[in-house]
């Protein structure tokens, strides 16, 4: 009998465990809430067989396998949407953009540039800001005062790395000079230096290319990160475009001019100069051996992507999307665009322009 007694104690007080167990499951999915269903789920959050991938704005998204073609993005809006930005992602509006719009012809895309202002990732995200654009393609970062005015306008704005790009620094072709440290080209476009001896060049005067810091995010990453916030020189001399920059380089026996590699390297009117942060580990942004202007357009130099990549080539850099997060159909579109740069289809696209995959 006592025994009897014995095993009922033992039932009952098993039951009155497992009973308390999921009750505290219960209540730590309430507070937290995480599903019962993913707290006992093998592919929850730190189970062995959750499929997780990092998401373009950091944050780990569970079960999202990656996707391989433009057509199988999901969520893809109709209608006409106006972007702007960074004249660093031309080749992706001449060899891209025209691809998806043949995947998706109702997600109808135009190149808008401002009416008073020089196209530019500066100017595409004052568009934004103002409700004049559905997304922008910037060559840099988002600074602080854009996040403020977003905020004080009622929304935010998320920056998505799609691709990876380096910046070139180019002379005319006809100078004989090795390549330069990041420190030299500081001094030269803050007026330190002005003659080309004072780098190991001939005996010529410098003449250092820009467009205006407010034109594009080209011109802002550079000052930034190469002249370290210092102001560029007097000795300047500023053009409205790269276009024109490389003209001018190449009837310029001593100018030097900086921009996207994409829109240097394969030039057969500039020589692009191997650059690094100390004089014994220069890179050149072209892969070796190099093809001089003489072999030109017959042969071009190709981009040294792996340099980029690795970041062995010092003066390397990340393209974004811009987005309104705004709940409207605008937010919607600049997500799509960026999800679509980085299916795989989309990062193939990408590297056939001239940049470097992001994964």
């Amino acid at each position: 009998m006592a025994q009897k007694n014995e095993t009922t104690v033992l039932i009952l007080a098993l039951l009155t465990t497992a009973g308390l167990l999921a009750g505290g499951l219960w209540w730590f999915s309430q507070r937290s809430g995480i599903g019962l269903d993913n707290l006992l789920s093998p592919t929850a959050e730190g189970g062995d067989n959750g499929e997780r991938q990092q998401d373009p704005s950091g944050a780990a998204q569970p079960n999202q396998p990656i996707v391989e073609t433009l057509a199988a993005v999901q969520n893809v809006p109709s209608g006409l949407f106006n972007y702007g930005g960074s004249t660093s992602w031309a080749p992706v509006r001449g060899d891209v953009d025209p691809i998806i719009q043949n995947v998706w012809p109702k997600f109808q895309l135009r190149y808008t540039e401002p009416p008073n202002a020089t196209p530019g990732s500066g100017s595409g995200i004052r568009l934004l800001l103002n409700n004049q654009l559905a997304f922008v393609q910037s060559s840099r970062s988002l600074n602080n005062e854009e996040y403020s005015s977003a905020q004080q306008r009622g929304f935010s704005l998320k920056e998505i790395p799609v691709a990876i790009e380096g910046i070139a620094i180019a002379v005319n072709p006809n100078l004989n000079i090795s390549g330069l440290t990041l420190s030299q080209v500081k001094d030269i476009y803050t007026g330190k230096i002005s003659n080309w001896n004072q780098v190991g060049g001939p005996n010529q005067p410098i003449t250092p290319y820009s467009r205006r810091v407010e034109d594009g995010g080209t011109v802002e990453f550079f000052v930034e990160n190469v002249l370290a916030d210092e102001r560029l020189g007097s000795n300047v001399k500023y053009v409205p475009s790269t276009t024109i920059a490389l003209r001018e380089l190449a009837n310029d026996p001593g100018g030097i001019y900086y921009a996207s590699i994409p829109e240097v390297v394969g030039q057969c009117g500039v020589k692009p100069l191997p650059i690094g942060r100390q004089a014994n580990e220069l890179t050149p942004p072209y892969k070796l051996p190099y093809v001089p202007p003489s072999e030109c357009p017959s042969r071009r130099n190709e981009i040294n992507r792996e340099a980029i990549r690795s970041g062995t080539y010092p003066l390397t850099r990340q393209l974004f999307v811009i987005v309104k997060q705004n709940g409207q159909v605008d937010e919607q579109a600049g997500e799509v665009y960026a999800n679509l740069l980085l299916t795989d289809q989309g990062q193939e696209l990408i590297a056939k322009s001239g940049f470097v995959r992001i994964r």
